[in-house]
């Protein structure tokens, strides 16, 4: 029998134009060799006791039908609540929020609401992976401005930026704290973004699923928030100056234009739930909540009365996360620099950013897979959090979020690494 003849690309070229995640397959390529995993961003401890009973519970009392598209009731609520404690904003939870399959789906709806072809996306790279196949997807072009690493932090150049907005450009994304550097972005240069939105009549995207990981804020046993307006700064290490969490929404004339992406995933260690949120202004939300019932419907619904218990948690299950991140922040970042990667310790996030050239290999490919297979501790390459590639073949990405033993573990087995 004749096969028919198959003349048309059957595969788009949206999806042509980017590969599957890297982070993900550091995980498989981990597994397959049995190596210990700091490439990919999950806890490998057990998500808090409480938060866990609270969705069986949901589970018992059956609720385990669709939930409202745009988020159960109780969790909206609690999502408006928490932002007021935290952020000092006053949400609306039936205007003004959106509950999304994570924040991955929340990024990509927010951008598919708002962005049409021809338009422009400005991205700050190293990037996390999934905010360029983002702007393909959403029909925009991404403009890249490289973040430069100093001495103790990574900075953009504001020219550069500068020259990014133009007529086309629809908005610009941030991560704050970013993955994949650890930066925590200045209040002076969120204002300076926010000057640009303002002035391009563009929109910023925000990631702020790290918004909990931020180091070394606390001075004489109180913790530092936006909300003290205090110019209270810790320095430590001879190191600059880190700032409290500064959400781009409360910089003056950015409520409006500002969408505020985040999740479960990072602060409640439960990032197999893929329960995040969007706020936005009501005309975005609406256009949001549009796009994410023909994507994805709706997120779990007992996961999100699971949500609800957590967003409630006190002021000290968050002092205590930090608390315990820092701790481990400052057993791994002497480890790699004696090691022989050069690196500093990040401001938030819990991510390391590392160049390899004094191991002498070629690129980063090559350098993880012999670090996965000789030395038994996979990590991320650098180049997957750039466009070109070429940029970020001398660094890699290693992550802290796992167990002590863990980190004990894959301390022992980078002394087996040798110097070029």
């Amino acid at each position: 029998m004749t096969q028919p003849k198959i003349s048309k690309n059957r595969i788009s070229s949206k999806a042509a134009s980017f590969t599957e995640s890297v982070i993900r397959e550091m995980t498989r390529e981990a597994l397959k060799y049995g190596a210990v995993n700091l490439g990919q961003g999950f806890p490998d401890f057990a998500a808090p006791d409480d938060i866990k009973q609270k969705a069986i519970e949901a589970i018992a009392a059956d609720h385990n039908q669709y939930a409202i598209t745009w988020g159960v009731k109780s969790f909206r609520d609690a999502i408006a609540a928490k932002t007021k404690w935290f952020l000092g904003m006053d949400v609306d939870p039936e205007t003004e929020i959106t509950v999304t399959c994570g924040s991955t789906e929340g990024m990509i709806a927010a951008m598919m609401a708002t962005v049409d072809p021809g338009e422009e996306v400005v991205v700050f790279e190293p990037f996390y992976e999934n905010y360029a196949p983002d702007a393909i997807l959403s029909d925009a072009t991404p403009r890249h401005v490289p973040l430069y690493r100093t001495d103790n932090s990574f900075i953009f150049d504001r020219e550069e930026l500068r020259s990014a907005f133009n007529e086309k450009t629809k908005g610009i994304i941030i991560c704050n704290p970013n993955n994949p550097t650890g930066k925590v972005f200045t209040r002076d240069e969120l204002e300076f973004i926010a000057d640009l939105c303002k002035e391009f009549d563009a929109l910023c995207f925000t990631d702020e699923i790290y918004e909990h990981i931020i180091y070394d804020l606390a001075k004489n046993g109180k913790r530092i928030t936006e909300n003290d307006k205090s110019e209270e700064r810790l320095i430590t290490d001879n190191r600059q100056p880190t700032t409290p969490h500064t959400c781009m929404a409360n910089i003056e004339g950015m409520r409006e234009r500002t969408v505020v992406v985040n999740s479960l995933s990072k602060t409640y260690s439960v990032t197999g739930w893929r329960v995040g949120y969007c706020i936005a202004p009501p005309d975005i939300t609406s256009a949001i909540r549009k796009v994410h019932d023909f994507l994805t419907v709706g997120a779990a619904n007992p996961l999100q009365h699971a949500g609800a218990y957590a967003l409630g948690l006190p002021p000290s299950y968050y002092d205590d996360l930090q608390r315990d991140y820092q701790k481990k922040r400052d057993f791994i970042v002497p480890i790699l620099q004696n090691a022989g990667f050069k690196c500093d310790l990040p401001d938030g996030a819990y991510y390391v950013m590392c160049d390899i050239s004094a191991f002498g290999f070629p690129n980063d490919i090559e350098f993880t897979k012999h670090l996965i297979r000789e030395i038994g501790v996979a990590v991320v390459p650098g180049s997957s959090f750039y466009h070109d590639p070429a940029m970020g073949s001398q660094l890699v990405r290693f992550c802290f979020c796992k167990k002590d033993e863990t980190l004990d573990a894959a301390a022992d087995r980078l002394k087996g690494l040798e110097r070029c």
